[in-house]
């Protein structure tokens, strides 16, 4: 079963999502059970895969699909990079799922069979998205991951359904515009093959079809990850998601898209001609309007929800800029960034989630005493946002430290002064949650769902709360061997010449 691992951790989630329903008509549980086992395996098989290739010195490992060569045949191509982000991916989605049992513990076997049927299929767009060797194959797990995606985000209650709409109409301008991307370079070069392409495409990078192309991916995948001013979907979206999903969502659904423009601009057409210099001086500018203005508009939020939104805008203005850098340590904060952010976020939304659950509050100022009512939860939350205002030793801050590294040595000093002004904005809103949480008078808040455990909420959402918390901490100890072994065994052609 080892060769058949990269497969597995798409073929997994996806067989057992199309089961769901079924299981669930049968007993109301046992759908979700085999989606959540199946997220493990597919868990386990990321794991397998990153370690081979790791222990191979950082050989890609080719999978073709039904044994079909490349270009012709479809492949899986799972490098150090990806692999990780599989692992992150497939790690987040299990918490997740576990973290939302509760949430659906009264529904009917309806609910609970469509709510876990939509999330396996989320996981497997995402998957799918990150190792697929494949242009055409990466559309196609883009539509999985934004399909499931609008359906859990309606599954959140009566504004989300106007949220969800809004995300559909624009994430399908986002999705044909990376279409119509790969119309133009299979134009030009004849193939789909992402290894392929990379060879045939040498001769066209001055062409204005390639411009073109370059114009329809950057515009497709901003939307998708929702750089600035592409991001007007997200803020409903996230706000109004399905409170159990929201962590997934926020976390990882606009991650893969950023990895697959980091795919594109630096694996496939690398970074050395005129007309991709224009393009990531646009994606840098786009990327520092992002972090001032994502920032500044989530000081002006009193909902949790809709604060950590508009944070996510900033955050991905920060991965924006380190593609943006051209240069290795730029490139070594980006995909940083997107690993630790996926921890951050998604450690966030767990904790509004929780307190959603138990309270139905998610004001920001009706949250103070919340210490002593759901300690584990507060403690997560305090080191998530130290994380986001970059205070060491959390993984956030090693992120922006290779992020200035990149700025500094390509001499962009005006990111750096962006990255500092951005940090201290992030210190304003991110303090403000700390002092509700510990410092404001304790709010009389009516329980929803009562609990009465030390705990503060069900094991089943304490335990990945804590566990994301902890993976905060892990990630910032150990983010010089993440870089030194993992992410440097992965790096593109062009920083090895």
């Amino acid at each position: 079963m080892t060769q058949h691992a990269p497969v597995l951790i798409v073929l997994l989630p996806l067989t057992a999502s199309l089961l769901c329903m079924l299981f669930s008509r049968i007993k109301k549980d046992l759908g979700s059970y085999i989606v959540m086992a199946s997220i493990l395996g597919a868990f386990l098989s990321a794991c397998t895969v990153l370690h081979k290739v790791v222990t191979s010195g950082g050989e890609t490992w080719h999978y073709w699909m039904g044994g079909w060569a490349p270009p012709i045949g479809i492949e899986f191509a799972l490098d150090p990079l990806n692999s990780v982000l599989a692992v992150l991916v497939t790690f987040i989605s299990m918490m997740v799922a576990l973290y939302s049992r509760p949430f659906v513990k009264e529904e009917d076997w309806l609910h609970v069979g469509g709510y876990y049927t939509l999330f396996g299929l989320l996981t497997v767009g995402l998957c799918g998205m990150i190792i697929t060797g494949d242009l055409f194959n990466l559309y196609v797990f883009l539509e999985i991951m934004s399909l499931s995606g609008y359906g859990l985000i309606a599954l959140g209650g009566k504004k989300s359904m106007l949220a969800a709409f809004r995300y559909l109409l624009i994430g399908t301008i986002g999705a044909s515009l990376y279409l119509l991307g790969i119309g133009y370079l299979y134009a030009l070069t004849g193939t789909l093959n992402m290894a392929d392409m990379a060879h045939r495409v040498v001769p066209f990078v001055g062409s204005p079809l390639f411009a073109i192309a370059i114009a329809c991916f950057i515009i497709g995948f901003g939307i998708k990850m929702a750089l600035f001013p592409l991001h007007g979907w997200q803020p409903d979206a996230y706000t109004f998601a399905h409170p159990g999903a929201a962590a997934f969502i926020a976390g990882c659904m606009s991650k893969a898209p950023a990895y697959a423009l980091i795919r594109f601009v630096y694996y496939i057409f690398q970074v050395n001609s005129p007309v991709m210099h224009s393009a990531l001086n646009v994606l840098g500018i786009l990327g520092v309007c992002g972090m001032l203005i994502g920032s500044i508009m989530a000081m002006a939020q009193y909902d949790f929800r809709r604060m950590l939104a508009y944070s996510s805008v900033a955050q991905i203005g920060y991965i924006a800029i380190g593609i943006a850098m051209g240069n290795l340590y730029g490139f070594v904060g980006a995909v940083l960034h997107i690993i630790n952010h996926a921890f951050m976020k998604c450690s966030l939304f767990l904790v509004i989630g929780g307190i959603e659950h138990r309270f139905g509050e998610v004001n920001l100022y009706r949250l103070g005493g919340m210490n002593k009512k759901m300690t584990i939860s507060t403690i997560t939350v305090t080191l998530a946002a130290l994380s986001m205002i970059g205070l060491p030793p959390t993984c956030g801050f090693f992120s922006k430290w290779y992020l200035m590294l990149g700025a500094y040595t390509g001499q962009q000093y005006f990111y750096i002064a962006v990255l500092v002004i951005s940090s201290l904005l992030n210190a304003i809103y991110f303090f403000r949650i700390i002092e509700q949480l510990f410092i404001q008078r304790e709010a009389s808040l009516t329980e929803i769902h009562p609990h009465k455990g030390k705990l503060g909420l069900p094991f089943a959402m304490v335990l990945p709360i804590l566990v994301m918390g902890i993976g905060i901490l892990a990630l910032g100890f150990y983010s010089v061997d993440i870089v030194t072994d993992i992410i440097k065994l992965g790096l593109p052609e062009v920083f090895l010449r």
